[in-house]
């Protein structure tokens, strides 16, 4: 929102309140007529209007202009002034949303009386907002790993601008928590953080959903985009937007405004857009499901949102970081983990990435054994565990092989868990499993296993050459 809007006809009137208000320190817009007034408002909002009822060879008088105002702008205060004015015009106007009413000719120490609360009123309305925001969009970013410093440098380096993200990954993997720091450092931290779930959306509806509704019966309704407005609108795997809405989306985006579904007055929005995406989108284009217009639009910056399982690293921190927030939100437990559950949730399989490992720390804090460290007989999907007497589960799988290929088998998957729960650092990896960093290189060698780098971070695997065909 941007400075003080006077629309009045007499010109002497609106540069006299102009210039009252300048020696104040407040900046001021004017306008004499409607069409001049609609056309600030469109350009910028105004953190206040001050509006004359009667506006001479206008298409809308004041009352109009409040209607439309309140309708689309409803955090304005609007004080409406009128050298015509009666008790009944002062209560129409109080009724259609006015700040309040001063009549012609006007006391200055009045005036700047009711601008100065009017503009207090306006300030705490929006500081409350934003506070409620904050309450629900604390995006924490948690990690330590070479993956996890790679995205949030990426992610850093896009936050003070416009630019629209494409955040592309696994499902699970914190696509929305990105987005949604993105937004928190951004200039635009005090605006909303509006999701659209495409997938949750029936495609009959997604547009009234989008771009709100105009009926007779139930009158005006805001769309999400609408909502959105001076913050961030997040398209949450987009690629699941049906194809005619994709094109009205890729207009809005060109445009800046829209209809509501409807109506025919234009909407003029000022969005930050992030999108996310689990799948190819390329591929998407090719078969047809996606317009090559509007992935251009979006995938000005794109940045890949790394699997758990390429920065295992982290998984401590996040483990200490969901027990602390379970505590703080549902009085849950506040426990530690044992060094023999850490290292086994970083060798565990999590296909649902972080979102899962949430899941798993909030089941076992409520199915959780007293208030004792959390030990891995609590963890699930425990394959190789140990039983009561000290001895190993096998895999059937394993159990069927000669000794030699069992021993070489296990060697790998060993190896290659160890390596990747560390990172892909070969040092470190030596150390816990007890050998010698060069003896490791030749047992890796001889297994073949070999680290590449992915996501800022190495990632070990099985070399392609060394592979023996099943």
């Amino acid at each position: 929102m941007s400075g003080i809007l006077i629309v009045d006809d007499e010109r002497d009137i609106r540069e006299l309140i102009s210039d009252i208000l300048r020696d104040e320190g407040y900046t001021t817009r004017l306008a004499g007529s409607s069409d001049e007034c609609m056309a600030e408002i469109n350009a910028e909002a105004p953190s206040l209007m001050i509006l004359d009822i009667w506006l001479k060879d206008s298409r809308m008088d004041g009352i109009d202009i409040l209607k439309t105002v309140k309708r689309d702008n409803p955090d304005v205060p609007i004080i409406i002034i009128s050298g015509h004015g009666n008790i009944e015009i002062a209560v129409a106007a109080i009724k259609q949303g006015a700040y309040d009413f001063i009549e012609k000719p006007f006391n200055i120490d009045q005036l700047l009386v009711v601008v100065s609360r009017a503009m207090e009123t306006s300030r705490l309305r929006r500081e409350n907002s934003e506070l409620r925001r904050r309450d629900v969009t604390t995006a924490d970013m948690i990690g330590s790993g070479a993956a996890f410093k790679t995205l949030k440098s990426q992610l850093d380096k896009v936050t003070k601008s416009n630019g629209r993200v494409m955040l592309s990954g696994p499902p699970g993997s914190g696509k929305e928590v990105a987005a949604r720091y993105i937004h928190a450092q951004s200039h635009r931290a005090a605006g909303p953080f509006v999701t659209v779930t495409s997938a949750s959306i029936r495609p009959d509806r997604m547009e009234e959903v989008l771009f709100g509704r105009e009926t007779p019966e139930r009158g005006l309704e805001a769309g999400l985009l609408e909502q959105a407005h001076g913050g961030v609108i997040y398209f949450d795997e987009v690629a699941d937007m049906p194809l005619g809405t994709q094109s009205k989306i890729l207009r809005v985006l060109v445009e800046q405004q829209f209809s509501r579904v409807g109506g025919t007055d234009k909407v003029r929005v000022d969005l930050r857009v992030i999108s996310s995406t689990t799948r190819d989108l390329k591929a998407e284009i090719a078969a047809g499901r996606f317009r090559q217009e509007l992935y251009d639009r979006l995938n000005v910056v794109p940045i890949a949102v790394p699997a758990l399982d390429e920065r295992r690293e982290d998984i401590p921190e996040l483990v200490a970081h969901f027990i602390e927030q379970f505590n703080r939100t549902q009085g849950l437990p506040l426990r530690e983990v044992s060094e023999e559950a850490t290292a086994l949730l970083q060798t565990m399989q999590w296909p649902g990435n972080v979102r899962q490992l949430r899941n798993v720390i909030e089941r076992v804090l409520i199915l959780g054994e007293g208030a004792g460290p959390i030990e891995p007989r609590e963890l699930p999907g425990r394959e190789g565990s140990s039983e009561g007497d000290g001895r190993i589960v096998l895999s059937g799988g394993l159990a069927t092989l000669p000794l030699r290929e069992a021993r070489e088998l296990f060697e790998r998957e060993y190896l290659l868990t160890q390596i990747n729960r560390f990172g892909g650092n070969i040092s470190r990896t030596a150390s816990f499993v007890g050998m010698e960093r060069s003896a490791l290189h030749r047992k890796l060698k001889s297994l073949g296993v070999v680290t590449t780098a992915k996501s800022g971070g190495r990632i070990a695997h099985l070399d392609e050459d060394e592979e023996e065909p099943e």
